[in-house]
């Protein structure tokens, strides 16, 4: 069966098109020889050679003579993005804190913000506020302009408009924080689930970098999960992502959650829940309880949190038969768990997912990118349409 027709594209197209792509592939990948481009893009040399002096006169990218040269002969040059290049701005909104960073193409954080949210600072308008007013001092030190907005919202956000319908930890509805920032900042802006955007960087940049199926699962005050299939982000009806499995309700007549129902996940294995399991005051702060983990003999793991493991694995044990993921990545506080935990976790998910016994046993394993994950994630958001016009 023949491939897809070409007649009719014009010579400029393809140029964007194998432009875009090479960008990409340095974006993600990392430094490359000419040579190496050619055979991971199926471009000839020549093309390559004049992709990438364009490139190169117009500042995108730069060559340079590898730190180690391995042989005899000329090395070969490395092809490299110029960070500062292409500038984003990346936010992540969270339920106690809020983070911002500038990052250049390549992945590079040039330079970051934080402020808590919790303290003050919760309501959209407030936080709206903040973004604004926090992102301009910060573009002026690092004497950078940010060419578009990746914002990590947890909720259920609206791709096409950054429209936030519901933020139940935040206790948001119905906010047009998107068009707000696009208003204020003069740039467009694009946002997404905070789990979905940490999927999608812990994917391309993390732990689960070569894993075309991935479920990332996350821990802040609630649950939240991401889904790469195929090497895609998985999104529903209208652009809104598809993850919200801290809501399946796994324990009828349980707790109240905060979107309303009862017995939700995210109340036996998100933050509170973890605080419960530990003894320790339901509204400890994150890095009291993970001074507690961290400071739990390996021999009281199992018996301490024996329930809280059941909890999480049969939520993943769902999780897993409904998405087929070859890898789960557990983010957030989930990392700061006992490592004898997630593998006793992974251990059970094996036994008990039909699903997971068919692949050959589904791994699962922590964040590599931890606290930056959903951060990087709104960044290479903002990056999707950037690179197409580098």
């Amino acid at each position: 069966m023949s491939g897809p027709s070409t007649a009719g594209t014009r010579p400029d197209d393809v140029r964007r098109h194998n432009r875009a792509a090479l960008l990409r592939r340095l974006h993600v990948n990392g430094p490359a020889t000419r040579a190496s481009l050619a055979t991971a893009l199926g471009l000839n040399r020549s093309t390559i050679k004049a992709l990438v002096d364009s490139l190169a006169e117009g500042g995108v990218v730069e060559e340079r003579v590898p730190a180690r040269r391995g042989g005899a002969g000329r090395p070969s040059l490395l092809v490299l993005p110029r960070a500062r290049a292409a500038v984003v701005l990346a936010v992540d909104i969270r339920v106690e804190r809020a983070g911002m960073a500038l990052v250049g193409i390549g992945g590079e954080i040039l330079g970051r913000g934080s402020w808590n949210v919790r303290e003050g600072i919760q309501q959209p308008e407030e936080v709206f506020t903040k973004i604004v007013d926090t992102s301009g001092p910060l573009i002026d030190e690092l004497a950078v302009r940010p060419v578009a907005v990746g914002v990590s919202v947890p909720g259920v956000v609206r791709h096409s408009d950054g429209y936030v319908h519901e933020a139940p930890n935040l206790h948001w509805s119905d906010v047009p924080l998107g068009a707000w920032l696009s208003r204020a900042l003069g740039l467009g802006v694009h946002m997404g689930n905070d789990a979905e955007l940490g999927a999608l960087a812990e994917h391309l940049r993390g732990a689960a970098r070569g894993s075309g199926d991935v479920v990332y699962i996350s821990a802040d005050v609630g649950v939240g999960g991401g889904v790469i299939s195929n090497g895609v982000s998985m999104r529903g009806a209208g652009g809104h992502h598809i993850g919200e499995v801290g809501h399946m309700v796994v324990r009828p007549g349980g707790l109240r959650c905060y979107c309303g129902s009862y017995g939700c996940w995210e109340t036996e294995v998100g933050e509170h829940a973890l605080c419960r399991a530990l003894g320790i005051d339901e509204n400890s702060p994150v890095g009291t309880i993970v001074a507690e983990l961290r400071a739990m003999p390996a021999g009281t793991v199992a018996g301490r949190l024996g329930e809280y493991t059941e909890w999480l694995a049969l939520g993943l044990c769902n999780v897993v038969n409904l998405l087929c993921p070859q890898l789960v990545v557990l983010g957030d506080l989930f990392t700061a768990l006992p490592k004898q935990l997630v593998a006793r976790v992974e251990q059970l998910v094996r036994e008990r997912s039909l699903v997971s016994r068919a692949l050959g046993g589904t791994r699962v394993v922590t964040s590599a990118l931890g606290s930056d994950a959903k951060l990087l994630g709104a960044a290479e958001l903002a990056f999707e349409t950037v690179l197409a016009g580098c």
